[in-house]
Parts: C-alpha cells; sequence; structure tokens
C-alpha cells in the first residue's frame, strides 16, 4: 500500500528531525539540528497544515526534544541535556558525550516510564563507538556504546521491546526492556534495510514500526520483523523522521531536510526541507510525558 504525504509547513528547514506531539497542549514539537532550533506550532487536523508558534534557539547542534506533564522541555545539545523551563529558564540536567568527544546527540525518546533515552552520531569517520544512553534516577546508564549512527527509538504498545535504529549498517535492534525498572536485555537484531538508510521512526497501536528511509525520501511501516507493509512517500529524498500526532493520533507528521542535497536535487524535490503530513489508516502510540527527577 502507498501513501502520499502533502507538504504542511511554509518553512523550509535545513535538517528537521525528532516530532514530538503533547496531547495536553495540543502542540507539535520538532528541531532543526544544524540550527540549534527547537520549533513549537500548531497542526491544523482538517488541513494537515502545520504553523510554527515559537522557537527556542540553543548554541551549536540540537538533537531531539521531549516534553513533560507541565510543559517544561528536556532538549539534547550538542554533548548534553538540558531543561527548558516553561519560564524559559534553561539548566543542564547531565553530560552525556565526553568532553572532546567528536560526535552530538541525536535522536532521542521517553520510555513508558517518563525516562528520556537519547543516542550519538560521529561528527568524523569513527566507527562503532557511538552511545545510546538513558537519563534516570542514577544519572546517565549507557544501553549502548559501540554504534555507528544511533538514531530513531520506538516501544512496543505493551512497553516491554524497545526498537533502536543503527543508521549506517541499516540494521534495527530490539531487546526486552521493563518500563517499571528500566532494566533493558540484549539487543538482537529484528531485520535490516539494505535500501537506503533507516532514520527516525514510530510505532502505532498495532505493533508496525513506521520509518524514515533517509536517501530515499519515504517512511516505511514494517512489521516488528522487517516486513514491508506499507510506504509514505514525500518527495523529499532526506526524510528524517515520523510521528502520529493530532487529537486522534492518525496524523503521520515527518520532517525531512535539505542537508546534503545539491542545487539540483532541490531543483527536483522544491518541498525539501518542509514537514509533511499524511493519514495512513491507523493511529499511533501515545507520547509518553517526561518525568523529571527534580
Amino acid at each position: 500500500m502507498t501513501f502520499t504525504a502533502v507538504p504542511a509547513s511554509a518553512e523550509v528547514y535545513a535538517l528537521g528531525e525528532g516530532p514530538v506531539w503533547d496531547t495536553a497542549r495540543q502542540r507539535l514539537l520538532w528541531v532543526d539540528i544544524v540550527t540549534g532550533t527547537v520549533y513549537e506550532g500548531l497542526l491544523d487536523a482538517a488541513t494537515g497544515s502545520v504553523a510554527a508558534t515559537g522557537r527556542h534557539v540553543f548554541d551549536g547542534t540540537v538533537g531531539a526534544v521531549a516534553v513533560a506533564a507541565d510543559g517544561d522541555l528536556i532538549v539534547a545539545e550538542q554533548a548534553t541535556l538540558t531543561r527548558l523551563g516553561t519560564d524559559g529558564s534553561r539548566t543542564e540536567l547531565a553530560r552525556v558525550l565526553p568532553q572532546g568527544m567528536r560526535s552530538r546527540l541525536n535522536d532521542g525518546a521517553v520510555d513508558p516510564a517518563g525516562r528520556f533515552l537519547i543516542g550519538s552520531l560521529a561528527k568524523d569517520d569513527r566507527g562503532g563507538q557511538e552511545m545510546l544512553a538513558r537519563l534516570d534516577e542514577t544519572g546517565v546508564t549507557y544501553l549502548d556504546t559501540d554504534l555507528v549512527l544511533s538514531n530513531g527509538l520506538a516501544w512496543s504498545p505493551a512497553g516491554d521491546r524497545l526498537y533502536s535504529v543503527d543508521t549506517l549498517p541499516g540494521t534495527v535492534w530490539v531487546r526486552d526492556y521493563d518500563p517499571d525498572s528500566g532494566k533493558a536485555g540484549p539487543r538482537r537484531e529484528a531485520f535490516t534495510i539494505t535500501d537506503g538508510k533507516p532514520d527516525g521512526m514510530c510505532a502505532d497501536t498495532d505493533g508496525n514500526l513506521w520509518i524514515a528511509n533517509w536517501g530515499r525520501g519515504r517512511v516505511e511501516c514494517r512489521t516488528p520483523a522487517g516486513g514491508l507493509l506499507a510506504t509514505v512517500e514525500t518527495g523529499a529524498p532526506h526524510t528524517s523522521s515520523a510521528a502520529f500526532a493530532g487529537p486522534d493520533l492518525d496524523i503521520l507528521v515527518i520532517t525531512t531536510a535539505t542537508q546534503g542535497l545539491t542545487d539540483q536535487d532541490l531543483a527536483a524535490h522544491p518541498d525539501s526541507g518542509r514537514l509533511f503530513t499524511a493519514r495512513v489508516g491507523v493511529r499511533g502510540l501515545p507520547t509518553p510525558y517526561w518525568t523529571p527527577l527534580t
């Protein structure tokens, strides 16, 4: 089954990423990684359009954002996690990457119990040294330290399995996960995508994964074993992430990027860098709220 997404934003982003739906405030959050900007916006459920209503700019890159029940945000800056209060205050919570490590924080998500997980990617040609970390009551816990490019995260509907993407090998990993204790089992390969590069992802209520395919201009719906069920075409080659949003969690919001595209690419794909939306006939899982430790 093939769906076609439609451009949803007037604004174009260099590296749009990490859409998050905040149910309590009926707002959409997303980031532009390279400009270090966290965006807030309104999603029109009738038209599927998104209008940015606010932005927060940080020094350096911003890989991901998540929201607490009270509206505070946790922001993954280049190497650290920062709490952005509703009053505009900024408080460093933890350093994730060691001083001097030529990496940056990348994609992140909140687990079913409210803990924030975040991965990293190398800013040079190193391989196999990237991390998947979690901020919890003990501080920063490292689940993986041997990834090539840590990317999308999603949980099964019961919260008992964690899926994680390692983009450059094209691997989607899965591990047992206890949301109550945070105990994570050893990872095992769920499946590998060989056509394009898997990027950000989310899960629907059936437990299927919606995975952005960087380089192929689409989001792919796959079963937990990797079977291809549907594709959502964007027309923007660098499709980066996806999340279900809207009052009924039935609108797939997709981020894209202009980064890495030539002038010829941009002329051929003029909507690159915009947000896209699509109705795909299923609903997403509610996004858990981040639980601050203090």
